[in-house]
């Protein structure tokens, strides 16, 4: 862990409210050709894509309006409620009205329609970090009637750029001082600083072993079988079995830094070969696993797609799971990568009331 990219030394020891560190949880699920269902990865850090979950199911339900009642399909719109709840559950001030807001880098964020969106069906303040100020070790939102505290933040802006007095000095999108202002217990940042971890690939590796060292448990879904290249074992394997493996650097996101073998010409194998041998604790590689397809439509015809499913998991004073999620699709044709800003595209999904 110390060696993760996300590892913040500078909170460590930090308590929080309610001792909950990750309040969003984006978890990535697949299928395998055998119909189980396994963990691709996590996404603890700033998780993005419910706001498709919700326009997708707007949209359906505008085409389709009696269908949904005659499915008996579980509603998604409640999430920003539950969202909402979730927020002023971990404020450090209860018994009064704790206000919320939702904190984005800014117009030129990728997920900035997400941030507003979110922000407006919760009847919270979308705010800049410009729109804020940190006195006596309290933040506070700019208003036209003066400065108005702010318990919790839903942050969308990734640890290094929050505060330029701790991290990056060269960061005009946080707030100087909104560290401090958390260490001192007067503000909650969802998610916490220093979450990133969970999203680093090899600590993936170690949540299995996690689960059974501290619960006692076993999974009861389990990860996608996976090589660590900072083992040397693992890394000769994964050398020598570059083509049949997808390989992926431990702390890049989006379908970036990674290359599907099984896809990839001889020259990109080779350019990752070299990448590895240089810094083996930035790769991890996993077997090639087809997966789910699902009917798409594709110009002017019904093909086959690969598909993903990212559930949205909630943790205040109780854990609740969206009954849906991002269903994400490779829309170019026999391509493993799902994501968005790789040209992906989403479906509306269904969780449907059980019979009674």
């Amino acid at each position: 862990m110390l060696s993760a990219r996300h590892f913040r030394p500078e909170f460590a020891g930090i308590r929080v409210p309610r001792d909950i560190y990750i309040h969003v949880c984006g978890t990535d699920l697949i299928r395998d050709k055998d119909g189980n269902y396994l963990v691709l990865e996590d996404n603890g850090r700033t998780p993005s894509g419910v706001s498709y979950v919700l326009e997708n199911r707007i949209a359906m339900k505008r085409a389709f309006p009696n269908l949904f009642s005659r499915a008996n399909v579980r509603p998604v719109a409640t999430y920003p409620n539950e969202l909402l709840k979730m927020l002023r559950y971990v404020t450090p001030a209860p018994g009064d009205r704790p206000v919320c807001a939702v904190l984005t880098p800014g117009i030129y964020n990728s997920a900035y329609f997400e941030h507003c969106f979110l922000a407006q069906q919760m009847g919270i303040e979308v705010v800049e970090g410009r729109d804020l100020a940190i006195k006596d070790r309290k933040v506070y939102m700019k208003t036209t009637q003066g400065l108005k505290q702010v318990h919790v933040l839903y942050r969308r802006v990734d640890d290094d750029f929050l505060d330029p007095t701790v991290f990056r000095k060269d960061s005009l999108l946080g707030v100087p001082g909104l560290v401090d202002a958390v260490r001192a217990g007067n503000v909650t940042l969802a998610n916490s600083i220093g979450t990133g971890v969970a999203d680093d690939k090899v600590m993936y590796y170690f949540v299995p072993k996690m689960i059974k060292y501290y619960l006692d448990e076993d999974p009861i879904i389990p990860n996608v079988p996976t090589y660590l290249a900072s083992e040397d074992k693992d890394l000769s394997y994964i050398l020598d079995h570059l083509p049949e493996l997808v390989v992926k650097a431990a702390n890049e996101s989006g379908g970036y830094g990674m290359l599907v073998g099984s896809m990839a010409s001889k020259a990109e194998i080779e350019i990752f070969r070299d990448l590895i041998r240089a810094n083996p604790r930035n790769f991890i590689a996993q077997p090639t696993i087809s997966l789910s397809h699902h009917p798409t439509w594709s110009g002017d015809r019904f093909e086959g797609r690969h598909i993903d499913l990212r559930p949205y998991v909630l943790y205040g004073e109780k854990i609740s799971i969206v009954p849906g999620g991002l269903t994400r699709v490779a829309l170019r044709k026999g391509s493993l990568v799902v994501n968005s800003s790789q040209g992906g595209g989403s479906k509306d999904t269904w969780v449907l009331y059980e019979d009674e």
